[in-house]
């Protein structure tokens, strides 16, 4: 489980077939063999590390689903150990299980901020509310409008300025993950439209208060 919250942005050194070698250097404090990370947003497990850089294995399913199979050398990604028991969750609870990837579709300047807007699929879109929570790349942003097929954000100067954010562009590829809660609802009331009640769960032996 991670938060939101990008510790560092990392620079790809290699990209092997079917992995990732990144440089970087926060993140790899207390990093372990087998321990997860979050890079763009998908969660990935360390497969070897050292002072420099740290090494991931990218099964075919996330090359499909995530912006990871277009890295390349040099190429900047988004950074988060995942969140320890007790933490602090300063943006929300992101599982790092990708839904979609998505587009820029517009960048525009707010005052201190910038408006983002993403083109997105009906799979994502479906759990979009506004002022409701979204990971893009990894980084918990907060929706201020949306339509049908697109959703914006507003990006303060630090987020953009710490992320890999800054360096987008229109046109852009990024990796979208859903608000768990969001999900989590919608499922719920699917299993209420099938008929499942708070009656049928308890005659079946599930607890229900």
């Amino acid at each position: 489980m991670f938060t939101g919250i990008i510790q560092e942005a990392g620079s790809v050194v290699s990209v092997p077939a079917g992995r990732l070698v990144i440089a970087a250097s926060q993140v790899l404090e207390g990093m372990q063999p087998g321990g997860s990370i979050a890079v763009n947003g998908a969660c990935q497990t360390v497969t070897d590390f050292d002072d420099k850089c740290f090494s991931v294995e990218v099964m075919p399913e996330t090359l499909k689903r995530t912006n990871l199979g277009l890295l390349r050398t040099g190429d900047r990604v988004n950074l988060e150990r995942p969140l320890a028991l007790g933490g602090e969750v300063g943006g929300h609870l992101v599982q790092g299980h990708v839904d979609d990837t998505g587009r820029i579709a517009s960048v525009a300047r707010e005052g201190e901020a910038v408006l983002m807007k993403f083109e997105a699929s009906p799979e994502v879109m479906r759990f979009i509310v506004l002022r409701g929570f979204i990971a893009v790349d990894g980084v918990s942003l907060t929706v201020v409008d949306k339509d049908t097929t697109s959703f914006r954000v507003s990006i303060v100067g630090y987020t953009r300025q710490h992320t890999t954010l800054v360096d987008k562009k229109i046109g852009d590829t990024v990796n979208l993950e859903a608000d768990i809660i969001g999900k989590y609802v919608a499922e719920f009331n699917k299993a209420q439209s099938s008929g499942i009640t708070a009656d049928f769960l308890q005659e079946h032996g599930f607890p229900v208060n």
